[in-house]
């Protein structure tokens, strides 16, 4: 998709904004908004690594792997992204956009809110579940099918079509409380 950088833009301003705005209310000390953004921005970058892990481990003789090469060696990180996004609908067999991972991931990030109150580390996980949801919809709304493709890749049986939208509500639900989480644990 063309645009999904400014997508995942605009969701990670929002909530950073969100937060932001939070924090000042309740006079927070303004080095929490620093961690808030860096958890945000690591958050929100870290899992199309997994982009790099399909290159340079699972295809790594494609011509696409040796222009992601090219880039990393000359620090092009525009034209990174720009990759990134061109190569998003084709790259099916991901490590971390995959059910399994998003299953995982839910239950690590209740795992992380029970345990800490390190905003940076709260901002990082519920970045992550963001990025991963943005991601989903973005090929849910353009394509279900594709969305189905990498969801469940590697998986015989997958979950069919129609009940895409009830798995979006699911993980959307748990993304809210994870947010609402978020906010009360700086109280």
């Amino acid at each position: 998709m063309k645009h999904e950088f400014r997508y995942h833009l605009l969701a990670s301003l929002a909530l950073f904004f969100l937060v932001s705005i939070f924090l000042v209310i309740i006079k927070s000390p303004n080095i929490q908004i620093l961690y808030l953004f860096l958890g945000i921005f690591v958050g929100s970058i870290i899992l199309d690594t997994d982009h790099l892990i399909f290159w340079f481990f699972l295809k790594p003789n494609t011509e696409e792997s040796r222009l992601a090469k090219i880039t990393i060696k000359n620090f092009d990180i525009k034209s990174l992204t720009k990759l990134i996004n061109a190569s998003h609908s084709s790259h099916h067999n991901l490590i971390f956009h995959h059910y399994f991972f998003q299953s995982i991931l839910v239950l690590f990030t209740f795992f992380i809110f029970t345990s800490t109150s390190n905003l940076f580390v709260l901002s990082l996980v519920v970045s992550l579940n963001l990025h991963l949801l943005v991601d989903e919809y973005l090929d849910f709304l353009i394509n279900p099918k594709i969305l189905q493709k990498w969801l469940f890749a590697r998986e015989e049986k997958q979950l069919p079509v129609k009940f895409l939208n009830r798995y979006l509500a699911i993980f959307s639900i748990f993304l809210i409380i994870f947010i609402i989480l978020l906010f009360y644990s700086q109280l």
